[in-house]
């Protein structure tokens, strides 16, 4: 199984980044690689084992499950249930934690999946840079304004 971890600081309160992230329908409004995103069977975006469906700017539709959402714990996880990328078994989880000094916000996205031997170290900077990392750059661009 393969491991990916990316963190970093977010120049915001969590409870700002927190409302920001919590939809799982919202990664339009702050990851720059997702054109659009609906929710499937017009269930509630906070409702665990709901699905998102979300195509990308440079086109491709990921579909995801909602397995986890802890408003007390600031993270939720979810599993993709179809993908364009060579990988099965994928679960990731997006937490963030308070950083005090400063009053900022430690992120951090976590995924763990099965992949071909050759597929791995492209699929760890894919997800690890290109989607996580990414996504953390949009949201401090957000909260930088």
């Amino acid at each position: 199984m393969t491991r990916v971890f990316t963190s970093a600081v977010i120049n915001a309160p969590i409870a700002q980044v927190w409302m920001k992230i919590r939809d799982f329908n919202a990664m339009p409004d702050w990851h720059p690689i997702v054109a659009d995103s609906h929710i499937e069977n017009d269930e509630p975006s906070d409702k665990v084992g709901c699905i998102r469906n979300f195509n990308l700017k440079e086109g491709g539709n990921i579909r995801e499950r909602l397995l986890t959402l802890s408003d007390s714990d600031y993270l939720f996880s979810y599993s993709i249930l179809e993908a364009p990328m060579p990988v099965k078994n994928y679960v990731a989880t997006l937490q963030l934690q308070p950083i005090t000094d400063g009053d900022l916000t430690y992120a951090q996205w976590t995924a763990t999946f099965d992949c071909d031997s050759q597929e791995e170290e492209g699929m760890i900077e894919l997800i690890g840079n290109g989607v996580f990392q990414t996504g953390f750059n949009g949201l401090n661009q957000i909260f930088s304004k």
